[in-house]
């Protein structure tokens, strides 16, 4: 049989080793998330679409984002890149080089080189290739923990 003074030490070493684990278990989705990274656009392999190319850097959850996505975009002359849809994520396009028109409330906007195209959550919107050359544009999406909540504004 064990004495007191034994069980208090066989009690102390197994909360001592149980800390750590338990520090772990509450910062698991760090070590699930994404690290500071370097994204070459050499190194980024174009895969061909319908429509042109797409890069894909990352898609990952970060230590403050549900999920993280970016990726380039490249349009032929004339092509959409996809029909006009929402979703609900905050999307976000930087114009690298070409002509865009991008749906944005209703509206098409025409845009070129370092452009920014903002799309609100759960908005109806496209981009197509307006230009005699080709398009290409960055996309960044997001996603919290909390998405939007739809709304009932106009497109």
């Amino acid at each position: 049989m064990m004495t007191r003074r034994e069980l208090t030490l066989v009690a102390l070493t197994a909360l001592l080793m149980s800390i750590p684990l338990a520090i772990m278990a509450n910062n698991e989705h760090l070590l699930a998330t994404l690290p500071s990274s370097v994204y070459e656009w050499k190194a980024s392999k174009a895969t061909p679409t319908k429509v042109g190319e797409k890069r894909q850097f990352l898609d990952s959850p970060t230590e403050t984002l549900e999920n993280l996505e970016i990726h380039a975009t490249t349009l032929n002359p004339g092509e959409f890149a996809h029909p006009a849809h929402q979703h609900p994520e905050e999307e976000l396009m930087i114009v690298k080089e070409g002509t865009v028109e991008a749906l944005v409330n209703g509206e098409f906007k025409r845009v070129g080189p370092g452009s920014l195209i903002f799309q609100a959550p759960n908005r109806l919107h496209s981009i197509r290739n307006v230009g005699t050359t080709q398009a290409t544009y960055h996309v960044l999406k997001w996603r919290t923990v909390k998405t939007a909540v739809p709304t009932t504004a106009k497109p």
